[in-house]
């Protein structure tokens, strides 16, 4: 992992001991992190696909309506966020790497660390089939 702030780091960090899926952002909204319970949904380990800049990963998943329709990244909860600092939610259709359609739930927080400067951001989901 390059150098980040030290928010960014620990988000990291609690993302990894986590058991919800988390994705963590950059402030130019580059993924640079998802964990495990993520990988589950999205098929594919981040240590495969690494880092991967917002038009990739907000297309990459073809995030959609019930009715198929794209959802552009702009309008993606941590796209919202990245662009607002401000928190964001809503729930959506997905693809993974393996073809797979999940129905997730978004939460996405902005990271503002004591600095007050927006050092990326953190999105919760799940998929809303699964029973926690």
């Amino acid at each position: 992992m390059s150098a980040h702030e030290i928010e960014i780091i620990l988000s990291r960090q609690l993302a990894d001991c986590l058991t919800v899926p988390v994705f963590i952002v950059d402030p130019e909204g580059t993924l640079i992190f998802y964990n495990e319970p993520a990988e589950q949904i999205l098929g594919k380990r981040f240590q495969d696909t690494g880092e991967m800049r917002v038009g990739d990963w907000g297309n990459d998943f073809y995030p959609h309506d019930k009715k198929g329709n794209t959802i552009p990244p702009e309008d993606l909860p941590l796209v919202q966020t990245i662009n607002s600092h401000v928190p964001a939610h809503k729930t959506f259709w997905i693809k993974n790497f393996e073809g797979k359609s999940f129905k997730i739930s978004v939460t996405s927080i902005p990271i503002i660390g004591r600095s007050k400067e927006f050092a990326g951001a953190l999105a919760i989901f799940w998929d809303n089939d699964l029973k926690l």
